[in-house]
């Protein structure tokens, strides 16, 4: 495709026709779909109110949709799962502006997935080139210090870095299926004190009485979601801070994407006691939200890691992307894998101090990969992927 790009910057997903978007999206990968970024934007999650005001940006040729990227322009660095927190102070303490800044990424959700969207038969190269021409332009015009892309994947990733950006390393901790037959076939598989401890935690949940049983995000009714949304709140009360999403937004995903969404309950003597929801995509479990009125032991064990690796197993899922954090996650046999985040300053001062700065985070974030490896929970430890 050689005919010249037209670019523009749109506030709302809405005016990107749907079919089009996901035309180029795909189905493969839940959190990049029309349905699910424009959810977030019509319940009021996204907005400039939230810090989250979205200044989508796209290519066309003639009429036709050629590429498009989430993008929002961002008061703070909350909801991100990239920390820059303190390159935020060193702006400051220099006195400059860090924040707005501009960020490409799926809102409060840190799971690896396409970032930018190419049509096909376009050279990805060229229009992801535009694609940044544009964005730094556009950083130039308003003032903004920074543009941030987090959690590509590895595909684009390669692109993203011969473009010169940044990169930024992380680890999370994912379940990879061995092609396991069932739950006892992975649990063979593991030493034998960490087999019984995963069978004792297991156990556990028989003994309190409780009971788990799981539904689709479309079978849910409007009490089950009300009940799931009291236990997500709960989570972030606990923690004296504010939910990310509303009960509108939950139930926005239902409408639309309620067979990619997994709900766990638990009920103890007829009660909710607990519940957790995961996203499914073509070959991966992703672990999203999680909460309880009370703690029970072994409770968020089995409806947050047993429960998604069976789940696994059954389908045929190659792995499970439980969010991010919790090295107790590793004794479970969850594995250490990277993680990635590009950025570019507008200040050429300043992106050469942060690139000084990754060079020696990433030899920290590499050790603590590799010293994580030796504790997993199995026999005869696999190489670790990158």
């Amino acid at each position: 495709m050689t005919t010249k790009l037209t670019f523009r910057f749109v506030d709302a997903i809405e005016q990107i026709n749907a079919t089009e978007w996901n035309t180029l999206a795909g189905s493969d990968y839940p959190f990049i779909r029309h349905e699910f970024l424009s959810s977030l934007e019509q319940t009021g999650c996204l907005s400039s109110a939230t810090g989250w005001q979205p200044v989508h940006l796209i290519a066309s040729c003639e009429t036709q949709l050629v590429a498009a990227m989430p993008l929002y322009l961002k008061g703070h660095s909350r909801g991100e799962y990239v920390f820059d927190q303190a390159w935020a102070r060193a702006y400051q303490q220099h006195g400059f502006a860090y924040y707005p800044k501009l960020v490409t990424a799926i809102p409060f959700t840190p799971c690896q997935g396409p970032r930018i969207l190419v049509e096909a038969s376009a050279d990805k190269k060229t229009v992801i080139a535009g694609l940044l021409n544009e964005i730094k332009a556009f950083a130039e015009q308003h003032q903004l210090s920074s543009w941030h892309c987090l959690f590509p994947n590895p595909t684009q990733l390669s692109i993203l870095q011969d473009a010169s950006l940044l990169i930024r390393e992380d680890v999370q901790f994912q379940w990879l299926n061995q092609n396991y037959r069932d739950f006892d076939d992975f649990l063979a598989n593991l030493t034998s004190a960490k087999r019984k401890m995963v069978k004792r935690e297991r156990r556990k949940l028989t003994e309190q009485g409780i009971e788990l049983f799981q539904l689709r995000g479309d079978e849910l009714t409007e009490q089950q979601w009300q009940i799931f949304f009291q236990f997500y709140a709960l989570t972030y009360l606990k923690k004296a801070s504010n939910p990310y999403l509303n009960l509108k937004c939950f139930q926005a995903f239902a409408n639309t994407l309620g067979a990619q969404m997994l709900v766990i309950f638990a009920k103890k003597n007829a009660d909710y006691v607990g519940a957790a929801l995961s996203f499914i995509g073509h070959d991966t479990l992703y672990g999203r939200y999680w909460g309880c009125y009370e703690e029970y032991n072994a409770l968020h064990f089995e409806a947050c890691y047993y429960q998604g690796i069976e789940y696994c197993i059954q389908h045929k899922l190659a792995r499970f992307d439980s969010g991010a954090q919790g090295e107790h996650k590793i004794a479970r046999g969850f594995t250490p894998i990277t993680t990635y985040s590009t950025h570019w300053l507008r200040d050429s001062t300043f992106h050469a101090a942060i690139n000084d700065f990754l060079t020696r985070e990433k030899l920290a974030v590499n050790a603590y990969k590799n010293d994580a490896a030796h504790y997993l929970p199995y026999k005869n430890k696999r190489e670790t992927p990158h």
